[in-house]
């Protein structure tokens, strides 16, 4: 009997209980669909650093497979058309993938399930807690992240799974091409590459070797480079690294080592994400929808030249025209830097946040859908924020962190290229322009 496994927002072999349920299956193919989506808020496609950044980790997973003597199919087809035709190529008798939020995520599972004949079976995602483990149903879910994170702070977070130390072998006439490398190079402010192995490396230099997360909590709003923050999330958004890998480190950290403050709140961000997870699981298509989860109504523009301006780095505000010259250039931007930004796009041009939220989906190496909407929504006062949005005064963050203007003047802030404005609403200027 053959079955398929559909690599999704797990890049890994440890922790990875969808794959393992597949590891005593008599052949198994072992399959990643290139992700497509259609054009959104008038972006299409994926930025150099984040599909440089994919490949790696696809690359990455088909070594490990390799040494398995398996390999990863990797598609640039739709996975609503490639599952069904390789089932029946390989008369596959079971199918299986992983959970992953966004409603066009969903749809594509639910497209697939009608197609098929066999059974598709959905295993856990990339979180924390398993879905029985959360308090009461999805529905029930709580809008704000303090009362969540009350209920699952003291609930136990299970040990990582291990890897399989063996797979069963793919079907005979399977041929396994060459991932393409990327014209891309890592940036030199933020050299990072794909992988499990490279996200372990990472994990353990910060926060064992270099011990970062001692002074964690001071600083996490660095807005340049490695210095600052964990960086680890561009490997738990691939799924290279289990968010359960990351916790059992820090667990061990805080019992071998120190425990504080800053121990503390890195476990915070965790919550945040699995916080962001499960509302994007409930929430569906509200989660891009204008009015947010909260059907809040609101008097929001979309002006062509303002949003040039804003995404080109092209605005009053050298700190936001720096960030947005970061964020394309290297593809990443801190959390205190996506505030700033978002927050400048949402109150200081008045405008509709799904465009600022498209255009980093573009360009982020961790884009992650419910982080990435969640915080959106958090910013525009029309998600989870129990004030009502945030509205950041641009010259005091400036202050805060980035008091002596090195990191605007490092990423060219005070000298924002001559707009060119969109002549066509479904034109974004950033995608002709040589980031």
């Amino acid at each position: 009997m053959t079955e398929l496994y559909l690599f999704r927002t797990d890049l890994r072999l440890a922790d990875n209980p969808g794959l393992l349920a597949h590891a005593q299956a008599d052949s198994l193919l072992c399959v990643y669909c290139w992700p497509s989506s259609p054009p959104w808020c008038n972006l299409t496609g994926v930025g150099a650093q984040r599909e440089r950044f994919l490949q790696e980790s696809l690359q990455a997973l088909h070594e490990e497979l390799r040494a398995l003597g398996q390999g990863l199919l990797v598609l640039k087809t739709d996975p609503r058309i490639a599952v069904v035709q390789l089932v029946q190529q390989f008369a596959i008798t079971r199918v299986g993938t992983s959970a992953t939020p966004g409603y066009y995520e969903e749809q594509q599972l639910r497209s697939i399930m009608e197609r098929l004949e066999v059974p598709l079976e959905i295993y856990a995602g990339n979180t924390l807690f398993e879905e029985r483990q959360l308090p009461g149903e999805l529905k029930s879910l709580p809008r704000q992240f303090t009362p969540f994170k009350k209920q699952l702070e003291v609930v136990t977070v299970s040990a990582p799974l291990p890897a399989p130390r063996q797979l069963p072998r793919p079907p005979k006439s399977v041929r396994f091409r060459a991932q393409p490398v990327s014209n891309a190079l890592p940036h030199p402010t933020f050299p990072v590459r794909g992988g499990s192995d490279e996200g372990q490396r990472r994990l353990r230099h910060w926060m064992v070797e270099r011990r970062g997360v001692v002074d964690y909590k001071q600083t996490r709003n660095y807005l340049d480079g490695l210095d600052g923050s964990s960086v680890l999330s561009p490997w738990l958004a691939t799924g290279a690294l289990s968010v359960r890998q990351v916790a059992q480190q820090l667990f061990a950290f805080e019992e071998e080592d120190l425990s504080n403050g800053s121990t503390r709140w890195l476990f915070q961000e965790l919550l945040w994400r699995e916080f962001f997870y499960w509302r994007a699981m409930a929430d569906g298509a509200h989660l891009f929808r204008l009015a947010g989860i909260l059907g809040k109504k609101q008097l929001r523009t979309f002006e062509a030249r303002d949003f040039a301006r804003w995404c080109q780095g092209d605005t009053d505000c050298p700190l936001v025209n720096a960030l947005m010259h970061q964020l394309v250039a290297s593809g990443w931007m801190t959390n205190r830097g996506r505030q700033i930004a978002a927050s400048y796009l949402v109150n200081e041009f008045n405008h509709d946040w799904r465009y600022g939220a498209a255009f980093f989906e573009k360009y982020l190496i961790d884009y992650d859908v419910g982080s990435n909407y969640g915080n959106w929504q958090y910013i525009a006062g029309v998600g989870t924020d129990p004030r009502g949005g945030r509205h950041f005064n641009q010259n005091r963050q400036a202050q805060l962190y980035d008091p002596h203007g090195l990191f605007t003047a490092k990423w060219n802030g005070d000298q924002p290229k001559q707009p060119r404005y969109i002549n066509d609403a479904a034109d974004c200027p950033l995608d002709k322009r040589d980031a």
